[in-house]
C-alpha cells in the first residue's frame, strides 16, 4: 500500500542528497596501548603483536617486535584481531611521527615495464626500517623489564586451535 499525501508543493523542489558523514573509527574498549592481540588473517595470522596506537584512517599501529616474532610495523584492522588480557608497557615506545603515508608504497604507480623486474627483490624504505628499529629497541626494553614470566617466549608463539578446543570458554 503507497502512502497518499494531501499536499504537494506548486513548484517541484530539489532534494537535498543524503551524504554519509565519515566518522573516524571507534576503538574497541578492550584494545589499550600496549594490548597484545592476536591477528586473525594476512601473513601474520595466528601471531601475537603489541598494539602501539590507532592511526587516522582508524586502523591500528601494531608490531611483533620484529626482533622477537618476525611481524614488522604494520597497519591492522580491529576487526582482524582478537584482544588479550596481556599488557606490555609501551613507556619510551615514540610512535608520534609514524603516520599512514610511511606505509604508502611510493612506487606503487606501474610503468607497464614492472613485469620484467619480477626477480628483484622489494626494498623497504629507509625510514620505514628506521622506526621499525627505534620501536623493536624500546619495545624490547620494555618486554625485557617486564615481571611477567615468560612475556617474550608469549609473544614468540603463534596462536592456534584445535578440534576440541572451546572457543567460547576461552580467557584471552
Amino acid at each position: 500500500m503507497v502512502k497518499t499525501f494531501n499536499w504537494y508543493p506548486a513548484e517541484d523542489q530539489k532534494r537535498q542528497v543524503r551524504t554519509k558523514k565519515r566518522n573516524p573509527t571507534k576503538l574497541r574498549k578492550s584494545i589499550e596501548a600496549g594490548s597484545v592481540l592476536i591477528l586473525t588473517s594476512g601473513r601474520y595470522r595466528g601471531q601475537r603483536v603489541v598494539f602501539l596506537k590507532q592511526l587516522e584512517s582508524g586502523l591500528l599501529l601494531v608490531s611483533g617486535p620484529f626482533k622477537i616474532n618476525g611481524v614488522p610495523l604494520k597497519r591492522v584492522n580491529q576487526v582482524y584481531t582478537i584482544t588479550t588480557s596481556t599488557k606490555v608497557s609501551t613507556k619510551g615506545v615514540d610512535v608520534s611521527k609514524i603516520t599512514d603515508a610511511l606505509f604508502k608504497d611510493k612506487s606503487a604507480k606501474s610503468k607497464g615495464r614492472d613485469i620484467f623486474n619480477e626477480n628483484q627483490k622489494k626494498t623497504v624504505a629507509p625510514e620505514r626500517a628506521a622506526a621499525q628499529k627505534a620501536v623493536d629497541e624500546a619495545l624490547s626494553k620494555s618486554i625485557a623489564a617486564d615481571k611477567t614470566p615468560l612475556l617474550k617466549e608469549y609473544l614468540r608463539a603463534r596462536f592456534t586451535l584445535t578440534r576440541n578446543d572451546r572457543v567460547h570458554a576461552m580467557k584471552f
